[in-house]
């Protein structure tokens, strides 16, 4: 056999550099979109982690130090379009998710003569995870997309280089009420929304799986314990905060005009559910890890 049939051919070597530099140029490209999503992420966190801290300031400022009147006013106003308006919504979607967990619970257990386990594994659903996190997947929609379209909008319309221009800091007076509206209606509509679920599980149950009234609701208060409240309500709370700054932030980094202001809303919405059921695992597993289960 002679030495040449041990080269590869030239045709066969073209080839194979060709690709292997093709498949280079794809890595190449793909580590560059990679990095850049990365550097993106970190500019977004750390702009949200700023404008929180402006917030909480502005807050101590006003509420604390009594150096300026707070715009209660403002935040009656945002409670009202963020809170009020979402109480319809919330209270119908918990509602089914009791009737919906009732009826799916019950064939199961039933046959392990266990129907009546039906209270307490709706009682820690959604006293510890559905509660708060049904009720800020359907908050996004209303504060969160209403909030960025909001500030997208004054943006836009360069109201807020008037503030600016006029000496009033847009933080204090446009985002310090909308956090807060947030914090506080999710927190309340957490309450309502749980009160709701466990009133229509015991409702189906009472009703259409045959468990008496008093087994039900024993069975749902041996099971329920203050650190369950204090898990669902937690989350509630940090549920809040950080829709209300994913808002507040996509929308004062409106660019582009009237596009831009749909595609900060959707970002907001689109980033805001991410983060909820990312921040949820998060505290469920630090929860676990600190035996509150």
């Amino acid at each position: 056999m002679s030495p040449n049939h041990l080269r590869p051919s030239s045709a066969s070597s073209k080839g194979f550099c060709r690709g292997f530099l093709c498949s280079s140029g794809i890595l190449h490209h793909l580590l560059l979109a990679l990095g850049a999503a990365a550097l993106g992420f970190l500019y977004h966190l750390g702009g949200m982690f700023y404008m929180l801290k402006d917030s909480c300031v502005c807050m101590y400022r006003g509420l604390v130090l009594k150096k300026y009147r707070f715009g209660f006013p403002a935040l009656y106003t945002q409670l009202v379009r963020i809170g009020v308006r979402s109480v319809l919504v919330v209270a119908l979607v918990n509602f089914s998710i009791g009737f919906i967990l009732a009826l799916q619970m019950s064939p199961p257990l039933s046959d392990f003569g266990q129907t009546d386990q039906v209270a307490a594994i709706i009682a820690i659903a959604v006293v510890r995870e559905l509660g708060p996190l049904i009720s800020a997947i359907v908050l996004t929609g209303f504060a969160g997309a209403s909030i960025a379209a909001e500030l997208g909008t004054m943006v836009v319309g360069e109201e807020i280089e008037a503030l600016q221009a006029h000496g009033l800091n847009p933080i204090r007076f446009l985002v310090v009420p909308r956090i807060l509206a947030t914090v506080i209606s999710l927190f309340l509509l957490t309450v309502l929304g749980i009160l709701i679920a466990l009133g229509s599980g015991m409702l189906i149950g009472v009703t259409e799986l045959g468990i008496s009234y008093g087994v039900y609701k024993a069975n749902t208060i041996e099971i329920l314990s203050l650190s369950d409240f204090f898990t669902g309500l937690s989350k509630a709370l940090i549920f809040g905060v950080t829709i209300s700054l994913i808002a507040c932030y996509q929308g004062l980094n409106v660019k582009g005009g009237a596009m831009g202001v749909g595609l900060a809303t959707t970002r907001t919405v689109v980033l805001s559910i991410m983060t909820v059921i990312f921040t949820d695992l998060l505290m469920t597993a630090l929860f676990y890890a600190l035996g509150w289960n």
